[in-house]
């Protein structure tokens, strides 16, 4: 699991001068679905069986005072809450030293050839504690391999050759098909048999098509569904 960090309340560091909003915009629509399609389907299930969870995108993390945050494009930390008063400067990014712990996923998606996602991004993610680490290619501008997943042992990443999280119980697949009507390749969180976690969306489709097929039985045992008592 990702590193834990104890707080000391008495010890708290001066963040008054730390940047944690720059309103950089993010990449392009690829990342901008891709990130919200990994954030969106946690929160519309309970994957972590009732425990708590952080699943954000574009978010700082940062791990030491004087070092710049890494912005991961999604990160995953389980055991943690969401501090309510987000008025306080403290509460609005991710300070490993305020949850205790660095996050236990972090996922880079490639827009381009700069981003480092295969070196110092790598090491980064290694020195902050980072269990898990995935970098998705959908444009493939790194290579033919669209996605590459890092498991953190002895403080160094080993590369791993599927792309389950045993230690939190979930994991990655890709996945073709339609998120918010643009079909393509998608990097989708999935369970240990390869079934996809679904979206909100997907959920009320397969609901809807369970009650169409219920309303079907019942028609041609000459049951009209829609009587009312």
């Amino acid at each position: 699991m990702s590193q834990s960090v104890v707080p000391d309340p008495n010890i708290a560091p001066d963040i008054s001068r730390l940047v944690i909003e720059d309103d950089a915009p993010v990449n392009n629509l690829i990342s901008e679905k891709q990130q919200r399609l990994l954030t969106e389907a946690l929160y519309s299930n309970d994957v972590f069986e009732s425990r708590s969870f952080l699943v954000a995108a574009n978010v700082g993390v940062f791990y030491a005072v004087r070092q710049p945050p890494l912005v991961p494009d999604v990160f995953l930390s389980l055991d943690v809450e969401v501090p309510q008063d987000w008025r306080e400067k403290k509460n609005r990014t991710y300070f490993v030293w305020e949850f205790g712990k660095s996050p236990d996923v972090a996922i880079e998606i490639v827009s381009n050839k700069e981003g480092n996602e295969l070196g110092s991004k790598l090491t980064n993610y290694a020195r902050m504690g980072v269990s898990y680490y995935a970098v998705f290619d959908p444009l493939e501008q790194l290579g033919e391999k669209l996605l590459t997943v890092f498991e953190l042992r002895a403080n160094r990443y080993q590369e791993k050759s599927d792309a389950w999280f045993d230690e939190i119980g979930i994991g990655l697949t890709l996945w073709d098909g339609t998120f918010e009507g643009k079909r393509d390749r998608w990097l989708r969180w999935c369970d240990r048999m390869d079934a996809v976690i679904p979206t909100g969306f997907e959920r009320a489709q397969k609901a809807e098509a369970r009650a169409g097929r219920l309303a079907e039985r019942l028609r041609a045992l000459g049951i009209d569904p829609d009587a009312e008592d």
